[in-house]
């Protein structure tokens, strides 16, 4: 059986780590470089790092940054923000990143994920999508969650399999930051009805929250901000727990 992945995920802005609750109340969570290299060494299976105003402000992922970082880890690193083409991913790539994020830009644009694909290899390419509970349908949202759309999670996570993602990084804007647990009705639903691994995002707040997200949400790996950087929950406790709870993962 595969094992489950824990990511701790740096979202970026102005070259300093911060962490909001439903994408909004940026705090500052620190120095970026400093906490991947503490991840790094306390467990973690892979990083996120999304530079979260990049697409906002029409400018491209720090690079320099993300050499950065890369210099400090020996793990799997996804690198997000403001990627809209083959060049961006090249820069990206060049870096250190093993992986990039592309969302806002696929939504405008599904053919970037295809061309991403040719060029790069399915396993290099996430699409991460943010998604909130409008009456009983699950929108997407743009632009860091600024910009509702009425294109429906389900089927956009279908076409973005389809187009050959190598995984969809899903992360429910009701439950960002509240620490009330993940969307694991949503995510269930995404893990039945496709093939490529499922992160899950938003909400976690205690230990319990990542076994539910295994067990009930199905999900083949758990993201998670707050509860990492401000030491609430430790890695290596986490993954005990969850070994306890015959949910495998890489100790």
């Amino acid at each position: 059986m595969l094992t489950k992945r824990i990511i701790p995920c740096l979202d970026i802005k102005n070259g300093r780590t911060v962490k909001g609750v439903n994408f909004v109340d940026l705090r500052d969570a620190g120095d970026p470089v400093e906490l991947a290299a503490i991840y790094a060494e306390k467990g973690a299976d892979e990083l996120v790092f999304l530079d979260i105003s990049a697409t906002e402000e029409r400018r491209k992922t720090l690079a320099d940054l993300v050499r950065r970082v890369a210099e400090k880890v020996n793990i799997p690193f996804t690198v997000g923000g403001g990627i809209s083409s083959i060049e961006d991913v090249n820069i990206l790539l060049k870096n250190g990143a093993d992986k990039v994020s592309v969302n806002s830009s696929a939504v405008k644009r599904p053919e970037l994920i295809n061309e991403l694909v040719a060029k790069f290899g399915s396993q290099c390419i996430v699409v991460a999508i943010d998604a909130k509970k409008i009456g009983e349908n699950w929108k997407v949202h743009l632009v860091g969650g600024k910009v509702p759309t009425d294109v429906d999670l389900f089927e956009w996570a279908e076409e973005v399999e389809k187009r050959g993602a190598g995984e969809i990084l899903f992360t429910s804007m009701d439950h960002d930051g509240t620490k009330n647990g993940f969307a694991n009705e949503a995510l269930a639903q995404l893990s039945e009805s496709l093939k490529i691994p499922i992160i899950a995002s938003g909400g976690a707040g205690n230990m319990q929250h990542f076994v539910d997200t295994f067990v009930d949400g199905k999900a083949d790996a758990a993201l998670a901000a707050s509860v990492f950087h401000f030491k609430e929950i430790e890695i290596a406790d986490l993954k005990e727990t969850l070994k306890l709870n015959n949910i495998p993962v890489r100790i």
